[in-house]
């Protein structure tokens, strides 16, 4: 077994090796697939915008579907939410084949088929992406993290080319047969690890409210957001290569369908050194430069691919293309499963991905319209100025730098005993700390507190103020409020580790001889009896 110093430190822990083992086959018929339908897609329709509508219908299901799956992650055994996706997946493509071998697609029938496998693959790329965590420890996510984007982009070096073999020799319908048989590879590995999911005493949390969680950690993590900016910038320029590639081997290159697969493995080949150089490019660049050197990269490769006739100068334009892809889409995952704590790493993580397939998407339908209007070169052109400005907007808003953070969860909250009988979904609860604050420490204290309202209103506290006594200045007060009472038990078990220095900074500048007194107070309001049946069923509807 590697050392933990080696890039292949993950495999020490046998469920990741196994898993990653047996996506190689899945990633492999998935990239067989995927030449099958963009080939087939050339052959039925004339229509250039329709074949790059096919990389859009698989990205589109990510963009618009990401989120609630990651919520569904976060919520329940992300195993099965797996094997789920994977028989779902299985049957699509098992139709799909059956369609094709009989004659019966159509192009918009293709599509709908496509769209229906990036359904599954939005249900399960959050739960594969946070499964990682629950199978290495933290020091191994980001190797582990790279080796996933490796292991896909070996089967993306020589799945295209065989699957553009499979294509010339027997049809897409054997290439959409062969992607039926690779799903059970993975589902077997899924049967076979014995996960036990995380204890929790806590109900679960109503999938409404699971997403508007997410939604809302992520609005207040600065972070987070930057990465998102950047990845959706990157998914916008970068798409168009893929997405106009069976173009480029068809028109440019003058090729078939092996011509297509052979470029797509340069890509898978560019790739795989992009992710063998990415731990060394961390160590000596900071992870801006190497998101800069990729945009820079692909922009590069976008108008050699343009201005090329020759397949090797073309090929080597994917090789670049490919470890600026892996480069970049490494970094940006691991940075958000660095920032994020475990309770919502998947909805993290599904909201970045919305953003960088949403751009992928958007990318694949704009660059396909400007080719049928002006030609490929000149979308592929056009793609590589966007590219640019996606390395221009990193002056601005720099991807942040990999932190020692430590996310586990702080775990110092006790259920305070109450003298009212309070049930789960009591409240709306009130919580005021009183604070004793020196004159001389206000600057500092108001400072900290900025900071703790973000973490506050991240972690699920709404109506957050600090109020200021006016008859005893020294008197500050911090409010907030939760809708009921297990939210806020939740909101409390939800601190981290890191979180706990700002406490210890305002309990240091806090001059009362006991702790900063906490109140936590239902609120109750008094109506007319006419009006008491409306506002109880506003009640009931709002929990």
């Amino acid at each position: 077994m590697p050392d933990r110093s080696s890039p292949l430190a993950p495999f020490r822990h046998d469920t990741f090796r196994i898993i990653w083992i047996a996506s190689l086959a899945s990633n492999f018929g998935g990239l067989i697939q995927s030449v099958g339908a963009a080939w087939m897609m050339t052959s039925i329709s004339t229509s250039v915008n329709m074949v790059a509508l096919v990389q859009a219908s698989v990205t589109l299901p990510i963009m618009l579907f990401s989120l609630i799956s990651g919520a569904l992650a976060d919520s329940f055994d992300r195993r099965r939410i797996m094997l789920v996706a994977q028989f779902f997946m299985l049957t699509v493509s098992a139709l799909l084949t059956a369609f094709a071998w009989f004659g019966l697609i159509t192009p918009w029938l293709l599509l709908m088929f496509t769209f229906l496998i990036g359904c599954g693959t939005a249900l399960n790329n959050p739960a594969w992406q946070a499964s990682v965590g629950d199978m290495v420890p933290r020091e191994d996510l980001p190797g582990a993290v790279s080796l996933n984007s490796m292991g896909f982009n070996m089967t993306r070096s020589v799945g295209p080319a065989i699957g553009g073999v499979i294509v010339a020799a027997a049809g897409a319908a054997a290439a959409f047969a062969v992607n039926t048989l690779t799903y059970f590879a993975l589902i077997t590995a899924l049967l076979r690890w014995k996960r036990t999911p995380a204890l929790n005493a806590l109900p679960r949390e109503p999938l409404a409210r699971a997403v508007g969680a997410g939604l809302r950690y992520v609005a207040m993590s600065p972070n987070i957001l930057k990465v998102m900016l950047r990845g959706f910038l990157f998914g916008l320029s970068a798409s168009a290569i893929l997405a106009l590639l069976p173009l480029v081997a068809r028109d440019l290159v003058a090729g078939g369908p092996l011509t297509y697969g052979v470029l797509l493995g340069a890509f898978g080949i560019g790739a795989i050194g992009g992710a063998l150089l990415s731990a060394r490019l961390r160590e000596r660049l900071a992870g801006e430069a190497v998101v800069r050197i990729a945009f820079l990269g692909f922009a590069l490769s976008a108008v050699m691919a343009a201005l090329s006739r020759s397949e090797i100068i073309t090929g080597l334009a994917m090789l670049m293309s490919g470890a600026g892809w892996v480069l970049a889409l490494s970094l940006f995952n691991t940075t958000v499963q660095l920032s994020t704590p475990r309770w919502v790493v998947a909805r993290a993580l599904s909201l970045y991905q919305t953003t960088t397939f949403g751009g992928m998407a958007l990318g694949s339908w704009v660059w396909g319209v400007a080719a049928e209007e002006y030609g490929p070169s000149t979308a592929l052109v056009a793609s590589a100025v966007v590219m640019l400005v996606g390395a221009a907007v990193g002056l601005r808003f720099a991807l942040p730098e990999f932190k020692a953070l430590n996310l586990d969860p702080l775990g110092s909250f006790t259920e305070p005993m109450l003298k009212l009988d309070l049930k789960p979904r009591s409240g709306p609860i009130v919580v005021m700390i009183d604070y004793e604050i020196d004159p001389a420490d206000v600057e500092a204290f108001l400072s900290i507190m900025t900071e703790r309202r973000r973490v506050r209103i991240r972690d699920g506290a709404g109506q957050w103020t600090l109020m200021r006594d006016l008859e005893r200045p020294e008197i500050w007060t911090e409010t907030y409020h939760v809708p009921t009472w297990v939210e806020y038990v939740r909101h409390n078990q939800r601190r981290t580790q890191d979180d706990a220095a700002i406490h210890e900074q305002l309990r240091a500048l806090h001059r009362g001889e006991n702790a900063p007194y906490v109140h936590r107070m239902i609120e109750r309001q008094t109506i007319l009896p006419h009006e008491y049946e409306q506002f109880k069923r506003q009640v009931d509807i709002g929990h």
